[in-house]
């Protein structure tokens, strides 16, 4: 696998888990009562998506092992 793909890859694995994490929860606080109480969670959930981006990162921009000559 290319690097340039494996970036790529990397790219769009964080944002459809950004989109998946925070779409559910963007519309639980707009939309009940009790989803105020949820924006405490807020900066863990964006703290471990920015935690998610950079392994995807590390995982993306990886050099291959040497091999064994």
């Amino acid at each position: 696998m290319s690097p340039r793909s494996r970036l790529l890859l990397a790219v769009a694995a964080w944002c459809l888990a950004a989109v998946a994490v925070m779409l559910p929860l963007v519309w639980l606080i707009n939309n009940r009562d009790w989803g105020v109480a949820l924006m405490l969670a807020v900066p863990f959930v964006v703290y471990g998506l920015l935690r998610l981006g950079r392994v995807l990162e590390g995982w993306a921009r990886a050099t291959p092992p040497p091999s064994g000559q």
